[in-house]
């Protein structure tokens, strides 16, 4: 069974006048780290935000975990883990207070919500700041703060949507090891635009475009789709630029 099943998925926003954000996707995703690449506009965000249940499909149909999302979502919604691309949180709020009561929300059983608050904190290397205020925080903190709530109930479906903005290049390297370790039993989906990032963590790749899935591959399938002649300094780069050229019109 895939963890994420979407077929003929369209969602729809801006209203009567608004545009289709994705427009007939249909993706299967299980166990492994998947990059979901494309250019800004290109839906991602709002894929990220329907497969949270965070936005509702517009139509076809979508599946998380066996489930389908017009059925009860609480169930579903204990098993995901989830950044958002804007991650809001209480300025106030102790780092630990603040991932205890993400905990609580996502329902965790009380008396194991202390260790897993513990075991996420350490895993983002922030077990020594787990007493200062959530206001007291770099960015990159904040950042590493947002990965931590969302691993801390070990989920079955972990979504993050640019991650590493805010993080230094060794906290880049420490979160593609920890992305590489969680999806050895998960579901892990990575929506980011650091190319980089995906060929060296990501086990498979999702390019879209237009809200149209135009890849779905390897990190070394997507290198061999560019020449020399196209834009990027990798061939994975390369491969990337060459697809999304031959989906917009050839415009770069």
């Amino acid at each position: 069974m895939h963890a994420i099943t979407a077929e003929n998925l369209v969602v729809r926003v801006g209203g009567r006048r608004g545009r289709n954000a994705v427009d007939g996707l249909d993706l299967r995703l299980g166990q492994g780290v998947h990059g979901l690449l494309g250019p800004n506009g290109a839906g991602k965000t709002t894929l990220i935000r329907t497969l949270a249940t965070v936005r509702k499909p517009s139509s076809g149909t979508l599946s998380l975990l066996g489930t389908a999302v017009n059925d009860s979502l609480r169930p579903v919604r204990r098993r995901l883990g989830y950044l958002p691309q804007h991650f809001g949180y209480y300025k106030r709020f102790k780092v630990r207070e603040f991932v205890e009561y993400l905990a609580w929300l996502k329902e965790m059983p009380a008396a194991g919500i202390p260790g897993a608050v513990d075991r996420a904190l350490e895993r983002v290397g922030l077990t020594d700041r787990a007493e200062d205020r959530m206001k007291s925080l770099s960015g990159g903190m904040i950042r590493r703060v947002g990965i931590a709530q969302a691993i801390v109930n070990e989920p079955e479906i972990l979504l993050l949507d640019e991650p590493t903005v805010g993080l230094d290049p060794a906290q880049r390297l420490r979160f593609r090891e920890l992305v590489v370790e969680l999806g050895r039993r998960s579901c892990v989906l990575i929506s980011t635009h650091l190319v980089e990032d995906v060929a060296a963590a990501c086990t498979d790749v999702v390019l879209v475009s237009e809200g149209s899935l135009v890849f779905q591959g390897t990190p070394a399938d997507l290198a061999t789709a560019g020449t020399d002649g196209h834009v990027g300094d990798s061939p994975i780069e390369r491969g990337y630029s060459a697809l999304i050229s031959q989906n917009a019109g050839g415009a770069w």
